[in-house]
This record gives C-alpha cells, sequence and structure tokens, in this order.
C-alpha cells in the first residue's frame, strides 16, 4: 500500500484517521502501533514477523545497554546484538542474491539464486533502529522503557516505507506528548496535498518518457531523445520522492509529528556537496553521524579524510541497491567530492552559472548510472548521450512532454514558496483553490491511470 493509492485514500487513511481521534490520547500510541502495523503487513504479511523481531531486539538490546551502563563490556554487547541484527537482516534480505552471483562469476560456480523478497523500507527502518541504540550506548537519549512507544516509533506508518529516517531524539517528546491543533492539522493536510501532485502529476507523467525511452534500442536512439529521456528520469526521481517525503511529512503533522525535511531544492544547487546537503538529506545526516564521523570525518590528515568519503560513499551507493551500478553511482560523486575538497569548490562558488551548470550535468549524467543496472546497455546510453546521432524522433516526446517539463523545471526552484511567503496572505482564498484543484486531479488521475510506480520501494 503507498500514499498515492485509492486504496489508502479512500480506505485506510480515513479508517485509521477516524479511530485515532476517537481514541482517548494515553491510548493513541497504540492505536497508531496497531494501525502501522496493518499499513505494513497489508502487502508484507509473511514478513511480520521480522518487524516484529526489529522491535523486541533493539528493544531489548537498548535497555539492556540502560540497566548495564556502568559494565562497558555487557553494553558493547547489547549494541553489537543490535547492530548485527539489523546489518544482518539487511544483508540477508538485501544482498545475499548479489554476493552469490558475484561468487558465481568470480569461481565459476552454481549457486541458484534465493527466492527473497525485499521487505518493505527495510533500508530505512533498518537505520532507524540501529540509530537509535547507538545514541542509547552514546548516553544521548535513555532508554524507552515503554514498549508500546517504541514499537509505535519503529513503525509509524507515515514514515516506515521511504523514510524520511527519522531518529528517535526528533520525535521521543512528542512519542509522550503531541498537539494537534486546527492549524497544524491543517498545515499537514496542506503538506500532503503538495506532496501528492509532486508525485502523481509530476513524476508519473513525465516518468512515462523515461520508462518508454528505457525500453527502446539504445543504440538506435539519438542524442536528442537520449538527453529528454534521462531529464525525464531526473524530474521523475526528484518528484517521486520528495513528494512521497513530503506526504509523509504532512501526515506525521495530522498525528502531532514533526518530522525532518528530506528535500531542499537540490537541483538548484552549485557543487556536488551542496548537492548533497540538499538531496534525502536524512541520510546523508544518518552517514555523517554514524559512519563519517567515527572514521575520523574531516578530524584528520586529507588522505584519511579521502579514506573516510571513500568508505561513506560506497556504502551509501550499496544502500541504494545490490548492483554495481549503484556502487558505481556513489563513486561517482566521491570523486567530485574529493575534487570539491581538494580545490574545486571555491571556483564554482565564485559563479553561480558555471557552478549550477556544472552541478546539473554532473547530476543528469549520474542519474543514467543510477537508473541503467545493465553495464552494456548504460555503456550504449552513455554513447547515445554523447555520441552527437542526429534523429528527429525526440520532437514527438518534446511536443507530448513539452509543458510538464517546464512545470517541474519551475517546481524544482523555490520560486513558488518565495512567492507564497511574500504574497500568501493576499493570496488565501486562490492557494485553497489550487490545493482543491491538485487533490481532485490527483485522484482522478489515480483513478484512471495504471502508471503509479515509487521508485524507491526497491531501495
Amino acid at each position: 500500500m503507498v500514499f498515492s493509492s485509492i486504496l489508502f485514500l479512500f480506505r485506510f487513511f480515513p479508517a485509521a484517521m477516524a479511530v485515532y481521534f476517537l481514541t482517548p490520547k494515553r491510548f493513541r500510541n497504540m492505536v497508531l502501533l496497531v494501525e502501522s502495523l496493518i499499513f505494513y503487513s497489508w502487502g508484507e504479511v509473511r514478513y511480520f514477523p521480522i518487524m516484529v523481531a526489529s522491535i523486541l531486539v533493539d528493544y531489548i538490546a537498548s535497555n539492556g545497554i540502560e540497566k548495564h551502563r556502568e559494565n562497558r563490556r555487557a553494553c558493547r554487547a547489547f549494541l553489537c546484538l543490535s547492530v548485527v541484527f539489523n546489518l544482518g537482516m539487511l544483508g540477508f534480505f538485501k544482498y545475499t542474491n548479489f554476493l552469490l552471483g558475484n561468487l558465481e562469476a568470480l569461481f565459476g560456480l552454481s549457486l541458484p539464486a534465493l527466492s527473497l523478497t525485499l521487505p518493505l523500507g527495510i533500508s530505512f527502518y533498518t537505520f532507524q533502529t540501529m540509530s537509535y541504540t547507538i545514541d542509547v550506548y552514546r548516553g544521548k537519549v535513555p532508554a524507552e522503557k515503554n514498549i508500546v512507544d517504541f514499537g509505535a516509533f519503529v513503525v509509524l506508518f507515515p514514515q516506515l516505507i521511504a523514510g524520511p529516517i527519522v531518529r528517535y531524539t526528533d520525535v521521543n517528546r512528542e512519542l509522550k506528548s503531541r498537539m494537534i491543533t486546527p492549524a497544524s492539522f491543517q498545515e499537514g493536510v496542506d503538506i500532503f496535498i503538495r506532496g501528492l501532485g509532486r508525485k502523481v502529476l509530476i513524476a508519473n507523467n513525465i516518468g512515462a518518457l523515461w520508462t518508454e525511452v528505457s525500453a527502446m534500442n539504445f543504440s538506435a536512439i539519438s542524442t536528442p531523445l537520449a538527453w529528454l529521456g534521462i531529464l525525464a528520469y531526473t524530474f521523475q526521481i526528484y518528484f517521486d520522492f520528495s513528494g512521497y517525503s513530503q506526504m509523509a511529512i504532512g501526515l506525521g503533522r495530522m498525528l502531532g509529528f514533526s518530522f525532518p525535511q528530506n528535500f531542499n531544492d537540490p537541483y538548484i544547487a552549485k557543487s556536488v556537496t551542496e548537492f548533497w546537503r540538499r538531496w534525502h538529506m536524512t541520510l546523508g545526516s544518518w552517514f555523517r553521524e554514524y559512519l563519517y564521523i567515527p572514521l575520523g570525518g574531516n578530524r584528520c590528515s586529507f588522505p584519511r579524510q579521502i579514506f573516510n568519503l571513500f568508505v561513506v560513499w560506497a556504502a551509501t551507493g550499496l544502500w541504494h541497491g545490490a548492483s554495481w551500478n549503484f556502487v558505481l553511482w556513489g563513486l561517482y560523486f566521491f570523486v567530485f567530492l574529493v575534487l570539491e575538497k581538494a580545490f574545486l569548490r571555491p571556483f564554482l562558488e565564485r559563479s553561480r552559472v558555471i557552478g549550477h551548470l556544472y552541478l546539473v550535468f554532473l547530476v543528469v549524467v549520474s542519474w543514467a548510472l543510477f537508473a541503467i543496472t545493465d553495464f552494456a546497455a548504460l555503456g550504449r546510453f552513455l554513447t547515445a548521450m554523447f555520441a552527437f546521432r542526429g534523429g528527429s524522433e525526440w520532437l514527438y516526446y518534446l511536443r507530448n512532454y513539452g509543458v510538464t517539463f517546464l512545470l517541474a523545471a519551475m517546481l524544482s526552484t523555490p520560486l513558488l514558496a518565495k512567492a507564497e511567503a511574500r504574497f500568501g496572505k493576499h493570496l488565501r482564498p486562490v492557494k485553497v483553490i489550487a490545493l482543491t484543484v491538485v487533490l481532485v486531479a490527483s485522484i482522478a488521475y489515480l483513478e484512471d491511470a495504471t502508471y503509479n510506480p515509487f521508485l524507491y520501494f526497491r531501495f
């Protein structure tokens, strides 16, 4: 079940909200826990025990650390229990077949692939619960004694499937006491509708172009069509993921939670460094806090900093998927981050235009590495991008998708937010009408269309 579906919008969501608000406040976390487990189990009931095990293991580990605070060896043992369980579960489901395939290729073995389905949201909630146990070990937060409250934090349905990656420190106070006012609920509805529109009306529409291009013979497509296709994917993945994150944040506001921002207009960045401060911000923050800084961060020699960045970006690539193209994608950004750290960034900051063009070019090329998992096909597509092949078929697609491209480009900037900040009080009726139109158009699209992918489901 995804937020951008008729099932969620007209069945699960109204029923869940009605039960939640009719329940006395002291029992609402129990309601959230049950509703979230139902939401998770709707399409993954066979993995229900894994979710329960995740709650129990991290609850036991964190309280074991709290109880044996003076015994460093016991604390480390409980921390290892949490880390090994979470990484082991993620590794088994996500990387077992990847490992078997590589062993088979390297040593000529015949290793049958396991019939495994990736549990929904496993890349997100394993990092989330693991960071909680690490924070308890570091003494940043006390262990949660109430297993219902802890379970609600782990499986909170608004952010369970695709984040944002919400740390316990982000919501621990709201788990105990949260205030929901008409204004905050209205704000949540506003954010949710905006996210739904970004996902359904922009990402789905422009994503159809990339789906069509990606099914073609890359050896035969023209250079303009190759660029048009990967530009479509560039907008699709941004509006797909940022829209889903907005829906999650909006749902959280309706329930009384303030989830962290996950995107901040990343395509207006002027360097790769700035881009990754704006794109998937909760993941970047997680890797910085729990991997880069423990490795030494910037508090070491430059060669060591390069090593630290290499580890982080190899891990970032692998986190996104069990395929070598994701590792290549992560290391691609690693190279440019090192170049910027060494000498390039001051030059980029002197010219906004050059810096922005540099960033957009690199990011668009990066999405080709990300989207195409087969290296032979990737080679053919990159050849099409840079071989300057002529052709006129791209004009047909430009005519069909030109308006969507323009709308996506505008919404990738802070122009709308700035206009609202300046004229919002005077345009309130216009804003209500606009949001109503977006909601109705999104529902009409979902009712009629069969194309409704969510790219980050596979991560």
